[in-house]
């Protein structure tokens, strides 16, 4: 009997359309270079699953149901070199309520058979990967209204890498 192949998934915001356009255009513009990442592909991991079975995937969507976690906008402000060679924006201040809804996703995320990264959560969305040297310029602030996360699949095609949103839970609206 065939076992089904393992997903590779993770949970992120995905950067909305308008605002990756401008991210990537400021990268283009800005002397980033390195291996681009694609457009479609802008955004930000809050829990990198790994490979988890097919099975997981319904309990892992019952998780992100149990989460509530207002609305908040993040500010991307800085161009930073992670690991080796991975230039990123990253924002000089986290928003409580994004610290919220990764401290919620790791806490729970091991009653579901996730075991995370060890490293401690640092906000990032990569830019280009494969980058010797970041070019001496710092990003204008690019803004972004999060309203929303999603749990995503990677899959890797002919033409890179792919991510497709399996499920998206909204923020709440903030107090006022």
């Amino acid at each position: 009997m065939p076992t089904e192949r393992p997903l590779r998934l993770f949970y992120a915001m995905a950067c909305p359309p308008y605002l990756a356009q401008a991210i990537c255009n400021w990268r283009d513009n800005s002397g980033v270079e390195g291996r681009p990442v694609a457009e479609a592909n802008l955004h930000l991991t809050l829990a990198f699953l790994g490979s988890q079975p097919a099975a997981a995937v319904d309990g892992l969507m019952q998780l992100a149901d149990t989460l509530c976690v207002d609305a908040f906008t993040l500010q991307l402000d800085q161009l930073q070199m992670i690991g080796k060679d991975f230039a990123c924006l990253t924002p000089s201040q986290s928003p409580s309520a994004l610290m919220d809804l990764v401290g919620q996703l790791h806490v729970r995320l091991p009653a579901q058979g996730v075991v995370l990264d060890s490293r401690p959560f640092l906000p990032h969305v990569t830019l280009s990967r494969q980058v010797r040297a970041l070019p001496e310029i710092q990003p204008q602030a690019f803004r972004w209204p999060v309203d929303r996360f999603g749990l995503y699949l990677s899959e890797n095609t002919a033409q890179g890498a792919h991510y497709s949103e399996l499920a998206s839970w909204a923020l709440a609206a903030p107090n006022s």
